[in-house]
């Protein structure tokens, strides 16, 4: 009855108080979820830019207005950053490059309306379970995260790579070199214990290794536009018609568990502090293809490889608050920047918020509910729009993704090598492509590899031993899940191939 009565308060907090009028949290809400949108769909900005940008417009609000517009933000990122990655296979966020596999399939079929209203409706259910495992389960999932040690983290990665067996059954051998070239590159730059640069060749910009943002939008953007380009010959100025019809009612139906696992996925994972949206859009995916009655359509325009990464993405944002708001600690580079906001406006999350300023806490959750809303309302009324801007000629949008793909490597640190690196990743990833190499396990391997590798080494010097990965509860547990991940699909072909060969035998 108390958490009622609390979010009760929550909701009454944000249609006015005696000092803030009625229309200032859903006019700040409504701005935010736009801005949210739009940095998510930029290539090169990510959540935690945007809100490193809006945070000193904040310094004169009240401190729950202020807390509620960057919130606004930070949700509707994930959102955002599905858009270009189906629309012209442009990720906009790294989490997006799971959405895209299937995504751009339905595109590249005249149906992106189909994928851009799975995405967003997986989306929105995704940060509805986010919001509401945030309210109900913040302190017992807080414990769980602190429980994560450099062992645990290490097997968590190992856990993410093994999930390109799931990605791509058809031929794993070349999405395990994918997932091995990805390793290499991550190697790229300075030694994490000892500072000696590895494969720099005397290039100071890659002391810090390849810049991610770039190599994302590289491999994929313009390894795309390279790859049309030779297939056509020459830039087509007439494309066929696209559909802005979304998916029906039963075929998302259809879909709920693979929804609603993701979510579940993403806000456990959201929760440990470093993971992210990233590998919970994976772990979602690899977990929907592995439970798929039909996983050879994945990869290929599936709804199920939509919603599940758009579901799990959209709760991680729920889930990182958890850490955040209970123990002040950032789950995410973006909720780092939240708490760099909450203290300008002496606010210091933890344990004693919730006792010291339970209205704004709850207003904070609430505004999670009324965001979510307005981002399906401004979602709906773009799919429209962003159908217009694929319908676009080839001519004119081949150079224009090209140019917002340099822009956004250039804004990433105002380098002009980081547009040198998008260019390099193009290149790679058009050859890549070509020959049949899928790039996603790549960009995981690239997300993954410095995360394995980190803890990995900051486990054996702390323990001195490598059993610390098999005597560690969490670490021994996510090993056990990876070997399942590695092993589950080729038992489930055999079985697949034993069951048609008995029939055959019986027939």
């Amino acid at each position: 009855m108390e958490l009622l009565a609390n979010l009760a308060a929550g909701f009454a907090a944000l249609l006015g108080t005696e000092t803030i009028p009625w229309w200032q949290p859903m006019t700040v809400i409504t701005i935010g979820i736009t801005i949210g949108i739009f940095v998510g769909v930029m290539p090169g900005l990510s959540a935690s830019t945007g809100l490193a940008l809006m945070v000193p417009f904040t310094f004169g609000m009240e401190p729950l207005i202020a807390i509620v517009f960057l919130v606004a933000i930070y949700t509707s990122c994930a959102y955002g950053g599905t858009i270009t990655a189906i629309a012209i296979n442009t990720p906009g966020t790294p989490a997006a490059v799971a959405v895209a596999m299937d995504g751009y399939s339905l595109t590249k079929q005249g149906q992106p309306g189909r994928a851009l209203g799975a995405s967003l409706i997986a989306n929105v259910m995704g940060g509805l379970t986010g919001a509401l495992i945030l309210i109900l389960f913040s302190f017992p999932l807080a414990k769980i995260a602190l429980k994560f040690g450099p062992p645990a983290f290490f097997s968590l990665a190992v856990f993410g790579l093994t999930i390109v067996a799931a990605m791509e059954s058809k031929n794993r051998t070349k999405a395990f070199f994918s997932t091995a070239l990805g390793l290499l590159l991550m190697t790229v730059g300075l030694d994490i214990i000892n500072a000696h640069p590895r494969f720099t060749f005397g290039q100071t910009e890659l002391f810090d290794g390849f810049s991610f943002i770039p190599a994302l939008i590289g491999l994929f953007a313009l390894g795309e536009i390279l790859l049309n380009i030779e297939k056509t010959g020459a830039i087509q100025t007439s494309v066929k018609t696209f559909s802005s019809k979304l998916p029906r009612f039963g075929e998302m139906w259809k879909i709920r568990k693979n929804i609603f696992k993701g979510g579940a996925i993403g806000a456990l994972v959201g929760a440990v502090p470093g993971a992210g949206a990233t590998i919970a859009a994976f772990v979602a995916y690899g977990e929907a293809k592995r439970s798929s009655k039909e996983p050879e359509k994945f990869g290929t325009g599936s709804l199920e490889g939509i919603a599940a990464p758009s579901a799990a993405a959209g709760a991680s944002e729920g889930g990182a608050l958890v850490p955040l708001l209970t123990l002040g600690i950032p789950g995410s580079a973006a909720t780092a920047v939240m708490i760099g906001a909450l203290t300008l406006h002496n606010i210091t999350p933890g344990p004693e918020l919730f006792k010291n300023n339970p209205v704004l806490v709850y207003a904070l959750f609430a505004s999670l509910f009324v965001g979510i809303a307005f981002m399906l309302l401004v979602g709906f009324l773009g799919t429209k729009l962003w159908v217009k801007l694929i319908e676009a000629p080839r001519a004119v949008l081949f150079p224009v993704i090209m140019t917002i793909a340099f822009v956004g490597s250039f804004a990433v640190k105002n380098s002009m090598f980081d547009v040198y690196v998008c260019l390099g990743f193009g290149v790679l990833g058009w050859l890549l492509r070509r020959n049949g190499f899928p790039t996603a396990p790549l960009v995981l391997a690239m997300i993954l590899g410095k995360m394995a590798e980190t803890n990995f080494r900051q486990a054996l010097l702390s323990e001195g031993t490598w059993t610390v990965f098999f005597t560690n509860p969490l670490s021994l547990g996510l090993l056990i899940l990876a070997v399942f991940s590695l092993l589950w699909p080729i038992l489930k072909e055999r079985r697949k191939r034993s069951s048609t060969e008995n029939q055959g035998q019986n027939a």
